[in-house]
């Protein structure tokens, strides 16, 4: 049996996760790769409900039918979308021009997606619950899951990115409290769509959403875009999974301030964005942080600064060396890259396998920002400020040597192994090179020991 374990020590909280995917033949948090076979014909057989245009009245969906989307399918103010666990929902044939498969909870209307460990919520491709076992999922089959509220972004309203313009998909505001929901044991995958260059749905995005909101074990894998991303906003997440998105794993921007707790970044190098033919011009970062866009403010300079917080969060990036089919020119750029203005605060935390580590560009100070018992490692440049000032540290360790190499990953996540959280949040079809405390500076402090991120078979 392989395992693969992940552990976090951290404020007395220990997460172990482990599981077998081959022991499972449910509907649990296993995940499904690009080229895996349909879910089980429970839930395959089930009776298909079509849903289209706005939703005005409390309604729910229960997993007694696969819920299929047309379109965009938006729950409007003072209306609650309840999704019972153990619920699959998937979009309709794609229509290339136009989105489709997009939930929006609109702002003033609330989500009530409440999934459980062994029976979480999925959004997921057609071509996993059609019964043939020959077609396969793809990133973009479904279109992703839109959250707009009422809290603060540093440009006033604006249309959410990814679609088109229409009143009902503006976010922002003044309430930093304000209350879209709840989201818990609910993974996304294969989503995504794109309206223009550098313009698309992300698998799961925040706009203006307040910290009223509950989202936790949330999994975004294979997402033709981003995984998360954040525009403005208070939420404050805990205990999210980004997985083998195209494009960045995590994305900030207009004044995002909330704080995410235990989340993991993990690349393929394999995503469109990292390919050597992708039609794309490769940006793919682990983390992506940006006050705002150039066009809304060149200066950078519109409060709230972007600036979130990030406590025990693994991202995870790919060596090339020994990939097969080989990449002779991956599009991998930051573990995270922090600039235009923005600004974080991260801690406990774990950087390994881009070509870069964190970077702060020219237009961000970086004395604006702290590191506090990060570990970055297997870089050419670990940590690196381009502009201003310099990262306020405490315990921070980095290193470049050969020796932290076995930091990186020797394979994308893409053959078998499992990463799960305790409570059954899974990545599966993972392989990563052992790693042990020997691959530690000599000098690692009990700290850097005791919170790592240790991966075993």
């Amino acid at each position: 049996m392989v395992k693969l374990k992940h552990i976090f020590l951290a404020a007395g909280l220990c997460l172990v996760m482990a599981c077998k995917k081959e022991a499972k033949n449910d509907a649990s948090f296993d995940n499904r790769s690009i080229s895996a076979t349909d879910y089980p014909s429970s839930v395959t057989s089930l009776p298909v409900t079509t849903v289209s245009g706005d939703i005005t009245t409390n309604t729910t969906w229960d997993a007694g039918h696969v819920w299929e989307l047309s379109g965009i399918v938006t729950i409007r103010s003072g209306a609650t979308l309840t999704i019972n666990a153990g619920t699959f929902i998937k979009a309709t044939v794609n229509n290339p021009n136009a989105q489709n498969g997009v939930l929006v909870i609109a702002q003033g209307g609330k989500i009530n997606a409440v999934g459980t460990a062994t029976s979480p919520i999925v959004f997921t491709s057609r071509y996993l619950l059609d019964g043939n076992n020959s077609t396969t999922g793809r990133p973009g089959d479904f279109g992703g899951v839109i959250l707009l509220g009422k809290a603060r972004v540093n440009v006033g309203g604006k249309l959410i990115e990814g679609l088109t313009n229409d009143p009902k998909f503006y976010y922002g505001g003044t309430d930093d409290a304000d209350n879209s929901g709840a989201m818990q044991f609910v993974r996304i995958e294969f989503a995504g769509f794109v309206l223009t260059t550098n313009v698309a749905v992300n698998a799961l995005t925040f706009g203006g959403v307040g910290n009223g909101t509950v989202i936790d074990h949330i999994q975004a894998s294979y997402g033709l875009d981003d995984g998360f991303e954040f525009f403005g906003g208070t939420v404050s997440p805990k205990y999210l999974i980004s997985f083998a998105n195209a494009d960045d794993q995590f994305d900030f921007i207009n004044g995002y301030t909330g704080t995410i707790q235990y989340a993991i970044a993990a690349a393929d190098a394999y995503s469109t964005h990292s390919y050597a033919g992708s039609s794309f011009v490769s940006d793919s970062n682990g983390i992506e942080s940006d006050n705002n866009y150039p066009a809304e403010d060149a200066t950078f300079s519109l409060a709230p600064k972007t600036h979130p917080t990030l406590s025990n969060f693994d991202v995870v990036g790919t060596q090339t060396a020994t990939l097969t089919p080989s990449i002779t020119s991956p599009g991998f750029k930051w573990a995270f890259r922090n600039r235009r203005g923005a600004e974080f605060t991260i801690n406990n935390s774990l950087f390994t396998g881009y070509p870069s580590g964190i970077v702060s560009d020219v237009d961000a100070d970086a004395s604006l920002s702290t590191l506090t018992k990060v570990s970055v490692h297997g870089f050419t440049a670990a940590t690196s400020v381009l502009g201003t000032g310099a990262f306020v540290s405490s315990g921070l360790i980095t290193s470049t040597s050969a020796a932290a190499d076995k930091w990186g990953m020797s394979q994308p996540f893409y053959n078998s192994g499992v990463v799960n959280f305790a409570t059954g949040l899974g990545v599966t079809k993972g392989a990563i090179t052992a790693w042990g405390t020997a691959a530690l500076p000599a000098t690692a402090p009990a700290w850097a020991i005791a919170s790592w991120a240790k991966f075993t078979f």
